[in-house]
């Protein structure tokens, strides 16, 4: 949009039917940009989107959800003709040099998108509006000007952020006492837009002409870290990470299965086993707001944090626990999300989840005057609301596992992107190697107030008989031990407790049920009905086995009533079980065998 440009604009995308195939977002971002083209709005630059995967080595266009299932990278692209104007991703260790292979491969793909978008303005386009410039009277800007002077560059030279917001108020309320407020023409929005305007040029100078940040860094310096793990001790796992004037703190909790969190969203039924919360409480920033709902701030940023992290997150197999982080923003002065990844990390290897391998976060910024820029590693609040960019990349050693980028401008260059992500990538190993100061690795042992989850393997076909009619079996093994237990399609059975012995007392209800006949193991078995031909006897709940006569012991038995009655209970060794699980039991080799045993001990 031009500047200058305040009347209020709203696109409305609704999904009317989806396919469960394709993710809508990206035709909700065409869609936007073709009815502003063709509308009266002053909006001339057409924006394409696109999706990029990765599967195989090969970038693929717009994959399907099962596509990405099994892609390495999930590149959400929007551009003009000339420049990449928003990026989001998610990836699993993705080279810098790959990466910006994909937003190649997804701007050429954008082309034929942005060539429709111009066919169409031709044939139903109409006419733009007319953008009449800011017009402000030479009397209010010289003021505001002869006022500020060089103020502002003492400003940024003050050390604290809190510091600097005094010093900035204080010189607003002077240009302000300069004014008749009680004049009828006055217009305090001028006075602001001057106010602002020669900050904002103020800040860019000192970046681009004079190579000086506000704050006095160096374009590639960050500001100081700090790390510590375990300081909430009845928590799973914790941390604290600081990185200058911004701070998070991440708390891990372990659950079980049933605490997944279930989605119904537009693509089908979804279950998530890890979740990352953000939390910005406005006294983070030294500000006062009611306490409602996250808004899409907190949201967006703690989904950032989340992708970050999520493929580096143990398979359910090698880690059977349910996952949630809470990221706690106590102050902020730049990029929490990206500090809520590197809290996050050591969060979780305090916890004791055996990740992948850790990620840390940066945040990165754009300075562009005219064909000279700057890029700004480890971005401040002030380089943020005035620079160019805001370009956040997170990652392993290996490579890259998120990025999000937004820009004012434009459009941005692949010499700038290049630049960025190498910056991005010297960045963040750098606070990767803070990070293993402070933990190298994850903890070996859960904590103790962690519960513990035991998996067994039962045939699928005893599920039916362990849940019993409407849940009447499991809910009572539930109900008399106190643990969770949780039932996957494939007869894996998850037991979790805190209490060692409530998961004990289960798991032996549960075998107890659900256990099958090994052949050649020997067992306490009860008679249970007697036949002229041997006996029936029950060596699991609800399982029998025939011994027959011949088996009974060694030599001829005549009948079997005299060596046998209802309810006796005795040793027997399972010799057989056919195609039918039919079983045949032997008392005479159990007995051998007992025998065997105990004049080995004596021997």
């Amino acid at each position: 949009f031009p500047e200058g440009y305040c009347d209020e604009v709203q696109v409305m995308a609704t999904v009317l039917s989806v396919d469960a195939d394709h993710n809508p977002d990206t035709l909700a971002m065409i869609g936007g940009s073709t009815a502003l083209m063709i509308s009266s709005v002053p909006f001339h630059n057409p924006v394409g989107s696109v999706r990029v995967g990765q599967i195989d080595g090969q970038f693929v266009l717009n994959p399907t959800f099962g596509e990405l299932a099994t892609s390495e990278l999930e590149l959400i692209l929007a551009a003009t003709k000339e420049n990449v104007v928003m990026i989001e991703a998610g990836a699993s260790e993705v080279s810098e040099e790959t990466f910006l292979k994909a937003i190649e491969f997804g701007h050429q793909a954008i082309q034929s998108i942005l060539k429709l978008q111009e066919e169409l303005l031709k044939k139903c386009g109409k006419t733009k509006e007319e953008v009449s410039a800011r017009v402000i009277s030479k009397e209010v800007s010289k003021k505001v000007h002869d006022i500020v002077g060089s103020h502002f560059l003492e400003i940024f030279n003050l050390p604290t952020k809190s510091e600097r917001e005094t010093a900035h108020e204080e010189l607003y309320e002077k240009v302000l006492a300069a004014f008749d407020i009680t004049d009828p023409n006055f217009k305090e929005g001028d006075v602001k837009f001057v106010f602002s305007s020669i900050e904002e040029k103020e800040v860019r100078k000192l970046i681009v002409e004079k190579g000086k940040r506000p704050d006095g860094r160096g374009f590639q310096e960050i500001r100081p870290i700090s790390c510590e793990v375990g300081i909430l001790p009845r928590t799973h796992g914790s941390s604290l990470f600081t990185r200058g004037e911004t701070q998070s703190l991440s708390i891990a909790t372990l659950g079980s299965g049933s605490d997944e969190q279930r989605i119904d969203a537009l693509e089908g039924e979804q279950f998530k086993r890890f979740m990352l919360h953000y939390n910005f409480p406005p006294f983070s920033v030294g500000e006062i707001a009611p306490n409602r709902g996250p808004g899409r701030r907190e949201i967006g940023h703690g989904a950032l944090a989340e992708r970050a992290l999520r493929s580096m997150i143990p398979s359910q197999e090698e880690f059977p626990y349910t996952i949630r982080l809470v990221s706690e923003i106590l102050e902020s002065n730049g990029s929490s999300s990206m500090a809520s990844v590197c809290a996050g990390t050591l969060a979780l290897m305090d916890a004791g989840v055996p990740i992948q391998a850790p990620v840390s976060g940066i945040a990165m910024g754009l300075v562009t005057e005219g064909k000279s820029w700057k890029v700004l590693t480890d971005i401040a609040g002030i380089e943020d609301h005035l620079g160019d960019m805001d370009f956040k990349v997170a990652g392993t050693q290996k490579g890259i596992t998120a990025v999000q980028m937004d820009i004012k401008i434009s459009g941005i260059t692949n010499e700038i992107l290049k630049k960025a992500l190498e910056d991005a990538r010297v960045a963040r190993l750098s606070i990767l190697d803070t990070m293993l100061k402070t933990i190298p690795a994850s903890r070996k042992d859960l904590s103790t107030y962690a519960p513990r989850i035991v998996t067994l393997k039962i045939n699928p076909d005893k599920i039916g008989g362990l849940i019993g009619p409407g849940g009447k079996v499991i809910k009572r093994i539930i109900a008399e031990t106190g643990a969770k237990v949780d039932i996957e399609d494939d007869g894996r059975v998850h037991v979790s407790s805190s209490d060692p012995k409530a998961a004990e007392a289960a798991i032996a209800q549960i075998k107890a049920i659900t256990e099958e006949a090994e052949l050649g193991k020997i067992y306490q078995a009860t008679v249970r009905k007697i036949m002229p031909f041997g006996a029936f006897c029950e060596i699991l709940p609800g399982m029998d086995g025939l011994l027959h006569v011949s088996e009974i012991k060694d030599g001829f038995v005549k009948k079997v009533e005299e060596h046998l009655s209802v309810g006796d209970v005795i040793s027997v060794k399972v010799i057989q079980i056919d195609d039918n699980g039919k079983i045949s039991l032997s008392r005479k080799k159990a007995l051998e065998e007992g025998q065997k045993v105990a004049q080995d001990g004596s021997n």
